[in-house]
């Protein structure tokens, strides 16, 4: 019996594997944890960003290409919460700073994801049109 449990976890898991891999997939999403410590121009520009009024608990601010060259955010801020009215005003004090100071176009949106003091995922936002 247990090999058969064992042979039809392995045959879904590779159905579901396939189903995955077909073209046209929608893309995985990034990672859910990602270290505490920050590259050094994150954490530079987070220290610009913290001289301009802004949060002192984001530690890091990293701009990468996203899908389609949309602006990818990744924020590491020292909170732990995911409560949606400590990460709207995050994400509207970081995305303001970067528009006004530091060229970001938001023309064709922008994603964000939000990492918390423990290096855990807090926040994913997508603001593409």
């Amino acid at each position: 019996m247990q090999v058969r449990t064992v042979s039809l976890i392995g045959g879904c898991a590779l159905l579901l594997t396939a189903c995955t891999e077909q073209e046209g997939a929608v893309p995985s999403a990034g990672p859910t944890v990602t270290s505490t410590a920050a590259p050094s121009t994150a954490r530079a520009l987070a220290e610009r960003y913290q001289r301009a009024g802004g949060d002192e608990s984001v530690y890091a601010i990293q701009q990468e290409a996203g899908p389609e060259g949309v602006p990818l955010l990744i924020l590491r801020t020292t909170h732990t919460s995911t409560e949606n009215a400590l990460f709207e005003k995050q994400r509207d004090s970081v995305v303001s700073y970067l528009t006004r100071f530091e060229q970001l176009s938001t023309a064709r949106g922008y994603l964000m994801d939000v990492f918390g003091g423990t290096g855990s995922l807090l926040h994913r936002w997508d603001a593409r049109p």
